[in-house]
């Protein structure tokens, strides 16, 4: 029997992210979106993904959960079990992500933890998505107060893109924020 790596075995445990407040913002940015193609990164229950169904010709969903993907709440057809957009080659006009972003000294659940500061997984997916961007393309993505977002933002602009907040959302504990990336040349 083969031996399950730590990440393996956290996934088989994992259960899906359901919609909760985070995705909801989200889903009321990404109504207004259009156009041919877009990602949903870490699609998880598949809610935005759907959404993104309505307005554009295609859509990909990637989970690193292959349980996720198997028992997803809201079905999508065209879904990818992969680390982020690494198994991609398609370049795309919108990208989205409600990433982990909570600050955790260890990542017990993908869905949820970021690691140290809230910033450790999300690099890793902003990394993964950045060349997935169309020349004219844009990735949104959720963070929170509770992360040290402005090194998210330090971070994406390192790397020759722009990042803005486009929105926030004050919540009892904690303030979500929607960032705009897109290529500097658009």
């Amino acid at each position: 029997m083969m031996k399950l790596s730590n990440l393996q075995t956290k996934l088989k445990r994992s259960e899906q992210y359901l919609p909760a407040e985070d995705t909801f913002f989200l889903a009321d940015i990404i109504e207004k979106e259009s156009g041919n193609m877009a990602l949903d990164i870490g699609c998880g229950s598949g809610y935005l993904t759907n959404i993104l169904k309505n307005s554009f010709n295609l859509v990909v969903g990637t989970d690193i959960s292959y349980n996720t993907l198997r028992v997803q709440n809201y079905k999508v057809e065209n879904v990818v079990c992969c680390n982020s957009a690494d198994a991609l080659q398609l370049k795309f006009d919108l990208i989205i992500c409600n990433l982990p972003y909570l600050a955790t000294d260890e990542i017990i659940d993908v869905a949820t933890d970021g690691g140290k500061d809230g910033l450790e997984l999300p690099i890793e997916i902003i990394s993964s998505a950045l060349s997935h961007i169309s020349n004219n393309g844009k990735f949104l993505f959720v963070t929170s107060s509770l992360s040290n977002y402005t090194e998210l933002i330090n971070f994406v602009e390192s790397k020759n893109y722009s990042a803005k907040i486009i929105s926030k959302k004050k919540l009892f504990y904690e303030e979500l924020i929607i960032v705009k990336v897109e290529n500097l040349l658009s």
